[in-house]
């Protein structure tokens, strides 16, 4: 055998072990698992853009998808325009007024957020819905357009509320008291735990290294 053959055989057989390892992982998976709260979050574009590719998916894997704009208001968006094909698979409603600094309009942004959240709500408990996106639901709650406690009262079990904690402390800015205060709040209204508000944060930790 030549140096390159030697090659092909020790990469098959790294390949066999990789492919045992990954059946062996994958036999732990089950379509019975719980949902997820997923964050898109950081600086810049891109965040919608994340999360309006995992309704992509969803769709291609036959699933039903309900979606909340919270901010962008009645003008025309491309997901907008693509996502009105799928009527049958697709929930969308835009309740946002526009930019806040278009409107101006502190008493009117709060009442769409609000009106918003009461369709938010509808989303969560329809059991038709295999995923929902609550796109610039941070900007509402940023502004104080939604008080925090009706979002915490959707933490229904113990999992979302640590969900919901740890997607806060990775969009959070940790060098910031008040963002520190914030969480030191939104732990207090989950009735976390210290000792699991911390092993929250140290986790969150390791993805953010």
């Amino acid at each position: 055998m030549t140096a390159e053959d030697d090659k092909n055989a020790a990469h098959r057989e790294a390949m066999k072990v990789l492919k045992a390892e990954r059946e062996a992982l994958m036999a732990t998976k089950t379509d019975q698992a719980p949902g997820l709260l997923l964050l898109h979050t950081g600086d810049g574009k891109g965040k919608s853009t994340a999360a309006f590719g995992m309704v992509a998916r969803a769709l291609g894997w036959g699933q039903k998808v309900g979606i909340v704009q919270y901010i962008k208001g009645k003008w025309v968006t491309g997901e907008r325009q693509f996502f009105k094909r799928f009527p049958d698979e697709v929930r969308y409603e835009v309740m946002g007024e526009g930019f806040t600094w278009d409107t101006q309009d502190r008493a009117r942004d709060i009442a769409a957020a609000e009106a918003a959240w009461t369709v938010s709500l509808e989303m969560l408990a329809d059991p038709a819905l295999d995923l929902v996106l609550f796109d610039e639901l941070n900007i509402a709650l940023r502004y104080d357009y939604l008080d925090i406690d009706q979002v915490v009262a959707a933490a229904t079990t113990p999992e979302l509320a640590v969900e919901i904690y740890a997607a806060s402390v990775l969009a959070i800015d940790p060098d910031d008291p008040a963002e520190q205060a914030y969480l030191a709040m939104l732990a207090s209204r989950l009735k976390l735990e210290p000792g699991l508000r911390a092993a929250i944060e140290r986790e969150t930790a390791k993805v953010l290294a």
